[in-house]
């Protein structure tokens, strides 16, 4: 019992901490902040961002790891998985390598199209959906594979194509998985750090966003850090909400 307990304190304390230290006669100024409203819209932006492209290309991505029939989806299924465990300023310094301006691919966005990813708005989308995409796609993966797979196929033999099964049957039968990975992506790509600062830098109203303004603000004004940090914690909590146990069901 006495571990247990010192692990919920473990826990707990630092959180409680923040609400005690918590400015909450200034707050609704602090808020206002021009330099903190500023980090607070472009997070939202970015991360509301990157949770659309999460969607666009992870729900397929998810499709294709259930029911595609390609060799070594094991592998293909890990390799999904590598942003969960890998450090995002790795994550950060792959994208460079990739989509700068002498990357792999990036040198030639830049020639050809005159794109220039790093350093940008759009930058800190591309980084946020990257460390981001794997939470949607492990869910919705979970919630397919739970999914009855005969209605899909009468639905065939009804005649439905493949776009319209998906679209009436599969989508709305695997629709808590999504919305839970969708909750779960945004809620990352809202507190994503690491691969931010090193792929789009750290330029206010460009690629500011509020985890960087923590950072810097813990600096210069600690009141500042300490009032973003508790609307990350809010965000955090939020979420926990919103992924009630009948989300989770349906995403496992």
């Amino acid at each position: 019992m006495l571990p247990a307990l010192c692990a919920l304190a473990f826990l707990l304390v630092p959180l409680i901490g923040l609400l005690w230290r918590t400015p909450w006669r200034d707050l609704p100024d602090r808020l206002l902040n021009a330099e903190v409203g500023q980090a607070l819209r472009l997070s939202l932006a970015c991360a509301s961002l990157a949770t659309v492209l999460c969607l666009v290309f992870g729900v397929p991505l998810a499709w294709l790891l259930a029911r595609g029939d390609v060799p070594g989806r094991g592998v293909l299924r890990a390799l999904v998985t590598v942003p969960l465990v890998l450090p995002p300023v790795v994550g950060g310094v792959a994208l460079l390598l990739v989509l700068g301006r002498r990357g792999l691919f990036g040198r030639y966005l830049y020639e050809w199209f005159g794109v220039s990813l790093p350093f940008t708005t759009a930058g800190v989308v591309v980084a946020e959906a990257f460390v981001a995409m794997p939470f949607l796609v492990i869910s919705v993966e979970g919630a397919l594979r739970a999914a009855d797979p005969r209605f899909e196929e009468a639905a065939a033999t009804l005649g439905a194509s493949r776009w319209l099964t998906f679209r009436r049957v599969t989508l709305p039968s695997v629709l808590p998985g999504v919305v839970a990975g969708g909750v779960l992506c945004w809620a990352r790509a809202l507190g994503e750090f690491g691969a931010t600062i090193t792929f789009a830098g750290n330029f206010p109203g460009q690629t500011t966003t509020m985890p960087l303004t923590v950072y810097l603000a813990l600096e210069s004004d600690p009141a500042d850090a300490i009032v973003l940090s508790l609307v990350l914690l809010t965000v955090s909590v939020a979420v926990l909400v919103a992924l009630r146990e009948r989300w989770i069901r349906g995403a496992v």
